[in-house]
């Protein structure tokens, strides 16, 4: 009797391993579908949000507008305002580094990251799936924690309105 049972535990103990380790991959998978942040988890409506990132020695904010329609990001806008001069960074903000050629490179980076990033995420339609556009870092920055603060706002939209419907 001892004889038959030591081998059928080790049958036993193999197939749990084998089908262990497929049943994770699995798991993998759906724990990647559950973490998306997506825009479905938003009510419609239009979502403000503001925010210096951890530039705060700095005099720029990001300023960024989320429309959310049929439960889909449809329209986004984003800008950088330099609070001291009172004037909003764009294509001709350059002229304030005139002679500072790696400061008119940097200026020309993040200008085409402040363009770029709002069609990025309506494209992907998830904020976490949004990477930097290279040399562009400082707005993306700024764009993602802008992002994060109107979301939030959102988010608290969708806490108020589960609360009045229960």
């Amino acid at each position: 009797m001892k004889k038959l049972i030591t081998p059928l535990v080790i049958v036993i103990l193999v197939i749990l391993l084998v089908s262990s380790s497929f049943y994770q991959g699995k798991d993998l998978k759906v724990f990647d579908k559950v973490r998306q942040d997506t825009s479905g988890n938003y009510p419609d409506g239009k979502y403000e949000g503001k925010s210096r990132y951890n530039y705060t020695d700095e005099p720029y904010w990001g300023s960024v507008s989320i429309t959310v329609k049929n439960g889909s990001f449809t329209e986004i806008n984003f800008m950088i305002r330099d609070s001291n001069l009172h004037e909003t960074f764009n294509e001709d903000y350059e002229k304030h580094f005139q002679g500072n050629p790696v400061y008119i490179e940097q200026c020309r980076n993040d200008w085409e990251g402040v363009q770029i990033y709002p069609k990025k995420l309506i494209e992907s339609q998830n904020p976490d799936k949004i990477d930097a556009v290279s040399g562009a870092t400082w707005s993306y920055n700024i764009f993602k924690a802008s992002t994060r603060e109107a979301l939030k706002n959102a988010k608290k939209q969708t806490d108020t309105l589960s609360i009045l419907k229960n």
